[in-house]
């Protein structure tokens, strides 16, 4: 044994250093919440940064100095002013689940890999199928990411609606498959289809409405085509809600027509699907109790730190159709459902404990903390709607309904492409200043700014003060 060793491994140093993090990471999130980090991205070119933190890897080690460094230098998604990307300032005590994943180790393909977090895992997944409105028959797994998440759904899907053993037998002669989708489907769900080998073919998009969602009144046109052109089409992938407009797709109709057509229905809900856990917004996912199978992100609108994804399924038997291959170390022939062994239900060997972070959350504020976080969020959006509707030099494309918001700035004289090109160019501005964080995106063809109202503590102040940084930003312009 070295002596390096065993200082790595010495409990005492480990709770010296423990303690000054959680330390150093709770004046982080008050100097967040207080608003005296006055940055949210402390801006660097990416190749400087590079050159940066390689050097800094050839200095001397300062341990008291990296961590204070790291926290500093990367972007403050605690920050009110976060109104960027769909990622949640996760509750501390899920920052608290990551240390004893990161230090336990409990990789958990097997049960006995681990015992306490695989039966978490069950008992949060469980929770949330029946929470949306599924029945004891349904259940759920937990896995990395919405990604995968949407792969592992519609991998189920082929094994469940292909009629044979596609798994184990592959492609068959004259044996298309294929997905209708909407035109504004998350890119990972034309991903799985890719991954799936059925290629651009295989992805059948279906046009939006005057409202931005799905057309329902398309499927059956776009459904006939394909089947007309040698497609086989297994399933329909439904929105809850769009990651580009927060806007959601109609699920009783679409589940419906699934219905009629014996599809696989799925639900890509990585971001919306807990406003189904809300008195106030769970209208929006009428119908989400129909689906075949639904994605949920813990780490978007849960407050659960990355990545924590539910694949949950309305009929539990069909997560286990998935894969049908036998790893004889691992995967034993079993009496009875074999849901403690995770690794024959998804892509994943070893993973995270991820199951114990839910449950803490779930354990210490009850459920209550989701539904409290999903309405205040969502209730900013409507804040925020109220104040860009008083603001004429601003427009919105459509009347917001999860927290995702979209809008844009109306420059006097200016054409259409200049408008693009003068909000894309705010929003770079705005970004690199660090006084606020916010995206874009493109609707109709026309770039507008996008925020995603993440923040409980986001206030009517930040949003009054956002609008005229973007004011203030176009004329420099």
């Amino acid at each position: 044994m070295t002596d390096l060793l065993k200082r790595v491994y010495d409990p005492g140093h480990f709770r010296e250093e423990g303690h000054h993090l959680v330390d150093l990471i709770a004046d982080h999130l008050s100097s967040c919440l207080t608003q005296s980090e006055p940055k949210v991205l402390p801006w660097t070119e990416p190749n400087k940064n590079f050159e940066d933190w390689k050097q800094y890897l050839l200095s001397m080690p300062d341990i008291d100095e990296f961590w204070p460094l790291s926290i500093k230098e990367t972007i403050h998604i605690h920050h009110p002013r976060y109104m960027g990307h769909q990622v949640c300032p996760s509750f501390p005590l899920s920052g608290l689940g990551e240390m004893i994943n990161g230090t336990l180790n409990n990789g958990s393909a097997i049960y006995e890999m681990g015992p306490v977090s695989t039966a978490m895992e069950r008992v949060v997944t469980d929770w949330l199928a029946q929470a949306i409105g599924f029945g004891l028959e349904s259940s759920g797994i937990l896995t990395s990411g919405g990604s995968l998440g949407n792969l592992t759904a519609l991998l189920a899907a082929r094994q469940h609606q292909s009629g044979y053993n596609h798994w184990t037998e592959g492609r068959r002669d004259h044996f298309h498959p294929a997905i209708l989708v909407s035109s504004e489907a998350h890119y990972s769900i034309a991903r799985a289809v890719q991954i799936m080998g059925w290629g651009e073919k295989g992805i059948v998009k279906v046009p939006l409405d005057s409202g931005y969602r799905t057309d329902v009144n398309r499927l059956e046109e776009k459904y006939r085509q394909a089947t007309e052109g040698g497609l086989t089409v297994l399933a329909l992938a439904a929105n809850a809600c769009s990651t580009s407009t927060g806007i959601y797709d109609q699920l009783g109709p679409m589940a419906d027509f699934c219905a009629q057509h014996k599809l696989w229905f799925h639900i890509d809900g990585a971001h919306g699907g807990p406003a189904a856990l809300t008195p106030r917004y769970k209208h929006f996912t009428a119908g989400i109790e129909k689906a075949d199978s639904v994605v949920i992100d813990f780490h978007k609108m849960m407050g659960i730190s990355a990545l924590t994804t539910a694949v949950l399924f309305r009929n539990g038997a069909h997560s286990y159709e998935t894969f049908d291959q036998q790893a004889t170390y691992l995967l034993n022939d079993q009496s009875e459902e074999p849901w403690f062994n995770s690794a024959i239900r998804t892509l994943e060997c070893t993973k995270n404990m991820m199951g114990l972070k839910v449950y803490s959350i779930l354990k210490t504020y009850g459920e209550q903390v989701f539904i409290d976080y999903v309405t205040v969020c969502y209730d900013l959006a409507r804040k925020f709607e109220e104040v860009l509707l008083a603001s004429p030099d601003f427009e919105l494309p459509y009347k917001p309904e999860s927290n995702i918001v979209c809008f844009r700035y109306l420059a006097p004289g200016k054409n259409a492409d200049s408008l693009d090109a003068l909000n894309s160019a705010i929003r770079q501005k705005i970004m690199e200043s660090g006084k606020f964080y916010i995206v874009q995106t493109k609707i109709g063809g026309k770039v507008y700014l996008r925020t995603t109202l993440m923040n409980p503590f986001t206030s009517e102040t930040d949003m009054l003060q956002l609008i005229e940084e973007i004011r203030v930003t176009a004329r420099s312009l």
